[in-house]
């Protein structure tokens, strides 16, 4: 069966004591991360999710609560689980660069790095659709800041769709890069509309009945969107959500 489960769901401040973003997408031919924010390891210990399960991480752009947990993850693969497997990471132009940029600021440069076990890097651009791993992945540019070359992705595994927006606010394009999913994983991170580059509860709701999915999941919440989860009418995602699909 395919299955989605949540690791993190907060914003970049941990909102709602809460996780950054990382969503596990499980399928027939194997296990994609997508994003793996700073907290990510932590997230996967907690759900007892074996890192070496995870062949491809996929970022949709680079904003550390959203890749900041890559190179922690390549150490940990490297001294806690003597992983073997290839790990593939894909992400907009420029990942394997911010990747390893990222890593040497953080004190864990694998510039020199005997890896035990390949690591290669995939870009993926807008408008185009690629098989790579366990899943068929298509990349749509979002309403972000551009700087962050920021991706929205929908991915396909065994029969199943999902789409996941990233970071994004609302444009015009939205619904049909969206059309016809069985899950849509969407960012909510505003109670009110403040920003033209993250969604707020308001835009959603004006813009629900253009949302052709089949479920329609809000993440990547911000302060005022966990206060307030309760008392909408929005399925709302915490850590640990399993959805099978």
């Amino acid at each position: 069966m395919n299955e989605v489960v949540f690791v993190g769901t907060s914003d970049a401040f941990g909102a709602g004591g809460r996780r950054q973003s990382a969503i596990l997408v499980r399928g027939p031919r194997g296990t994609l991360l997508m994003d793996c924010g700073a907290t990510t390891n932590t997230g996967l210990a907690e759900l007892g999710i074996d890192r070496n399960e995870i062949e491809t991480i996929l970022i949709s752009h680079f904003h550390g609560d959203h890749f900041g947990g890559v190179p922690l993850f390549l150490l940990a693969a490297f001294y806690e689980d003597q992983r073997r497997q290839p790990l593939s990471i894909v992400g907009p132009p420029g990942v394997e660069a911010r990747v390893r940029d990222l890593a040497h600021a953080m004190g864990h440069g694998f510039d020199d790095h005997p890896w035990p076990f390949p690591v290669t890097f995939h870009e993926v651009t807008t408008g185009t659709e690629q098989e790579i791993g366990p899943a068929q992945i298509s990349a749509f540019e979002t309403q972000h800041q551009i700087e962050a070359n920021p991706h929205g992705y929908r991915v396909n595994v065994g029969g199943a769709s999902i789409a996941y927006s990233g970071d994004t606010g609302w444009f015009e394009g939205l619904p049909d890069r969206i059309a016809g999913v069985d899950l849509f994983a969407c960012e909510c991170t505003l109670f009110d509309r403040k920003l033209d580059f993250h969604l707020s509860l308001d835009e959603i709701s004006a813009h629900r009945a253009q949302m052709d999915v089949g479920r329609l999941v809000l993440t990547h919440l911000g302060t005022e969107m966990s206060r307030h989860r309760d008392e909408i009418e929005f399925e709302t995602a915490d850590d640990g959500l399993v959805i099978g699909l």
